[in-house]
């Protein structure tokens, strides 16, 4: 399902106008976006958690010349599944 799909469904579901729905998500989106900037992170009841991972640096391979090299520790976003999430979908 594609964002503007995902967009017309929750409109239709709850009742309200796609641009309401577009401008609660983009905002949505923004909040958590900024949030996980400033290292926190953003919890929702039943559905789950999004968090930052720290990934430590590492070897690699360039697979074109097939040669060593160091990838950089980095910040990765991170999604985990909450309790009811998980009991529905399985």
């Amino acid at each position: 399902m594609k964002k503007q799909d995902f967009i017309k469904e929750v409109s239709a579901k709850a009742g309200l106008s796609q641009d309401a729905v577009t401008k609660s998500l983009n905002t949505m989106i923004d909040v958590i976006t900024a949030q996980l900037k400033k290292g926190g992170e953003v919890n929702v009841t039943g559905f789950g958690a999004f968090k930052v991972s720290q990934r430590a640096a590492r070897n690699g391979v360039n697979p074109k010349t097939r040669q060593k090299i160091t990838i950089k520790a980095m910040k990765s976003p991170v999604f985990r599944a909450g309790k009811t999430l998980k009991e529905a979908v399985r």
